[in-house]
């Protein structure tokens, strides 16, 4: 085994482990290192992001994927104090993305030090996670480490694909979406867990209609107890068109199944018609 293949190994182990065997920090530097996605931060006015960025094609199309909520609660009810996630799933797709444009945001208030982010409370990681000043800072990131004209094409794990149909829904480059275990319906996930609702937030559904147009495909897992596969065919359905596809992948759950499979998966690509 080599020592690239075996690097990423070891933090996906990390992963499968809920990042017992390495610290956050460390875990998302071992996935990272090896495919020469460079940390980096990114200020944003709000909030300072942090992003892991491979650019080899300047003016190329360029993959964005956005992390998910990450540790928001360390029980049902009690807020952890750092987001950051002891399972960078989305970190982890974006590291088995071999393109030569990739970049990858965590979300505010993940990996960034806290002395970098006074803005960074308690309510951004929880019932305000989806607030129009959280879209804005993933918007300003992407403005920043991507530029101006090159193509977007977005991918959002679990929470990560409410903030990428938002975030498409305020731009004019994202050129496709994917999304996988998506939370597409914020209130209706929230109704089906019986949880608070997020009245600060906004839900990726009521703009389904406005995205309509850009080519989607939504992957859900068979095996999802924390999303479940109506979500996606809700947001499809309230979407219409032609645009927007819904794809299972039967034996994949919330957090496990999908870095091994996004290569082949990534091959599925988003079209209309």
């Amino acid at each position: 085994m080599t020592g690239k293949v075996l690097a990423i190994a070891s933090a996906l182990l990390a992963i499968a482990l809920g990042g017992c065997v390495l610290d956050r920090d460390g875990t998302a530097d071992d996935l990272a290192r090896p495919v020469r996605l460079t940390r980096r931060i990114v200020p944003t006015g709000d909030f300072a992001l942090t992003a892991f960025v491979r650019i080899d094609a300047p003016g190329r199309p360029v993959t964005v994927y956005i992390e998910g909520d990450g540790l928001g609660y360390r029980e049902h009810d009690l807020p952890s104090l750092d987001p950051t996630p002891a399972r960078p799933v989305g970190l982890a797709l974006a590291a088995a993305d071999r393109s030569a444009n990739v970049v990858y945001l965590a979300r505010p208030c993940q990996y960034t030090p806290s002395a970098m982010n006074p803005r960074c409370d308690v309510p951004y990681w929880t019932l305000k996670r989806f607030a129009p000043e959280i879209i804005t800072a993933i918007s300003r990131a992407i403005d920043q480490v991507v530029g101006r004209g090159a193509r977007i094409d977005l991918v959002g794990y679990s929470g990560g694909g409410a903030v990428a149909v938002l975030v498409a829904a305020r731009r004019q480059d994202v050129a496709s979406i994917r999304t996988v275990a998506g939370n597409l319906d914020t209130e209706e996930v929230n109704r089906t867990h019986k949880v608070d609702p997020m009245p600060a937030s906004l839900n990726p559904i009521e703009f389904a209609a406005q995205v309509a147009s850009i080519p989607q495909i939504h992957f859900s897992g068979g095996a999802d107890e924390t999303i479940p596969t109506a979500i996606a065919e809700r947001f499809r359905h309230a979407a219409g068109g032609t645009c927007v596809k819904t794809v299972l992948v039967p034996e994949a759950t919330h957090t496990s199944g999908w870095p091994e499979r996004w290569p082949g998966l990534l091959g599925m690509v988003p079209g209309c018609g």
